[in-house]
């Protein structure tokens, strides 16, 4: 009667559940193995097997094969779960460490078992296949829309369902700000990821992310779907305002135009999603200047000035157009900033060209003292681009040729000027350093010598300032001293900048 239970309650589970048997097996052997662990006082170990056609089931007592532990008596820490190996072995020669040694013991009755532990157990390893199937069901579906129904709200999260016994979880950052849902509302998000975890939710979905800006328009508009508009990029200040840069694959097309739709139908659609978001569709362009210009709509840009090597732009606008430039909050330049990868620093034009004004004098100044040349000339560098000695010495020979007014004698003549007043420069640098002297300080300083002082000076760290700047490893990098003399050293150096915060505490 037991093995036809044991049948007829897999097969219920199974079927209710949709979960495979084997699975459902496993929670009745595991629920076996709890009741029968119990019966001994919790202090053995088990295993049950059970036959998937009869039903049938056999119980199994285990011991771990270890090796003998000289703290514990008998060599065991747990004799009722644990065997010698050579007690092992006397029974089956082939057996390791490691491995277990069982015995079959009585079977407890499957009617008789503790309901609630076989309960507790059978539910448990049915919740986790539901947990597995759903991850499995899932993950290939992430950054894809989803819709479900909001199932309940707790401190401002929301619980989706999206039918199926199947929950998605939507945090209270993910949210779209000043949002909100009531009890059975639909509302749709963008599936960000799929985790699995033992509780608790594992399908996370945000209504805050560009992805879901992006997801949306993929939706709306039928060319985007189709590849024939690419977009390149989105930014959102979630609820309030938001940039998406759209591309052409179709020059027969206008990206904007179809983004937007008939009347803005388009647009207005996504933006009704999400909760009435202002939305700027901006056309991408090849040219990074041209793309934040772009970007930065509807504020007119006058001019820009572009900084390679700290990847940022300065903008500049006119007096009347800063304030729509910049944005309520800063809004506008935090999202074109966002979209286009570019650091965008806004100024008001008439204050960029006195800016602008006065570092061109002072490079026409320098180009003039350190190259030799006239005013004219010096004025022609500045106003092809030229801001330091480095660029003339090394800027290729056609790139310069390039000037109208400039041919290759002259060239040649600035290129070398440039170049000595750059070793000349360098030359300088360095007999400063080795002709720098220590202050009295230093050479005073507790633990410190005269020979070290020197070498540190001829490094340029001539004050006690500029020895408690130094971290360990720079002064193991220039100086032969062994790191725990290097540490002592600074730390003395410092002790002066320690007593100064205590008497400004004071």
């Amino acid at each position: 009667m037991a093995n036809k239970e044991i049948l007829l309650v897999v097969d219920v589970f199974s079927n209710e559940k949709d979960i495979d048997k084997e699975i459902v097996f496993q929670a009745v052997e595991s629920a076996l193995e709890a009741a029968t662990i119990k019966r001994y006082g919790n202090q053995i170990k088990a295993r049950v097997s059970i036959d998937k056609k009869t039903g049938d089931y056999t119980t199994f007592r285990r011991w771990e094969v270890v090796e003998p532990d000289d703290d514990f008596e008998n060599g065991l820490e747990f004799p009722d779960a644990q065997i010698l190996l050579d007690d092992a072995r006397q029974k089956n020669p082939d057996i390791n460490v490691g491995d277990f040694f069982e015995e079959e013991i009585e079977s407890v009755e499957f009617g008789r078992i503790a309901a609630q532990t076989a309960k507790q157990v059978m539910i448990h390893k049915v919740r986790e296949a539901e947990r597995s199937k759903i991850v499995e069901a899932y993950t290939d579906r992430v950054g894809e829309l989803i819709t479900g129904i909001v199932k309940r709200i707790e401190k401002g999260s929301v619980y989706l369902d999206l039918g199926g016994h199947v929950e998605a979880y939507i945090t209270k950052e993910d949210m779209i700000p000043r949002e909100s849902f009531r009890i059975g509302d639909r509302v749709r998000g963008y599936l960000k990821a799929v985790r699995s975890e033992p509780r608790g939710p594992q399908l996370f979905v945000t209504r805050a992310a560009p992805e879901l800006l992006v997801a949306l328009f993929r939706l709306e508009v039928p060319e985007v779907g189709e590849g024939m508009i690419e977009i390149k990029g989105a930014a959102r200040d979630p609820g309030s305002r938001a940039k998406i840069a759209v591309k052409a694959n179709d020059p027969r097309l206008d990206p904007v135009g179809a983004c937007v739709g008939m009347r803005g139908s388009r647009v207005q659609a996504v933006s009704n999603e999400l909760a009435g978001e202002r939305i700027d569709i901006i056309l991408w362009h090849e040219s990074e200047a041209q793309f934040v210009i772009n970007a930065m709509a509807p504020a007119e840009i006058e001019s820009i000035v572009i900084d390679e090597d700290k990847h940022s732009m300065d903008l500049a606008v006119s007096s009347d157009n800063l304030s729509q430039a910049i944005g309520r909050g800063g809004q506008n330049v935090r999202l074109a900033t966002e979209l286009t990868g570019w650091e965008l620093n806004v100024m008001d034009a008439s204050k960029a060209q006195e800016t602008s004004g006065a570092q061109a004098n002072i490079t026409k100044q320098l180009f003039i003292d350190q190259l030799g040349v006239d005013e004219e000339i010096a004025t022609i560098l500045v106003e092809v681009g030229f801001d330091s000695i480095e660029e003339i010495a090394y800027v290729p020979v056609n790139e310069m040729l390039e000037i109208e007014e400039f041919d290759k004698e002259l060239v040649d003549e600035l290129k070398g000027r440039a170049k000595d007043a750059l070793l000349i420069s360098a030359i300088a640098s360095e007999e400063k350093i080795e002709t720098a002297e220590p202050t009295q300080e230093l050479l005073e300083m507790e633990g410190m010598d005269e020979a070290l002082a020197y070498e540190l000076a001829g490094q340029g760290i001539v004050t006690l300032d500029d020895l408690a700047d130094q971290a360990v490893d720079d002064l193991l990098d220039v100086t032969g001293v062994d790191e725990e003399r290097a540490a002592k050293l600074i730390m003395k150096a410092r002790e002066r900048w320690f007593a100064e915060d205590q008497g400004e505490l004071g």
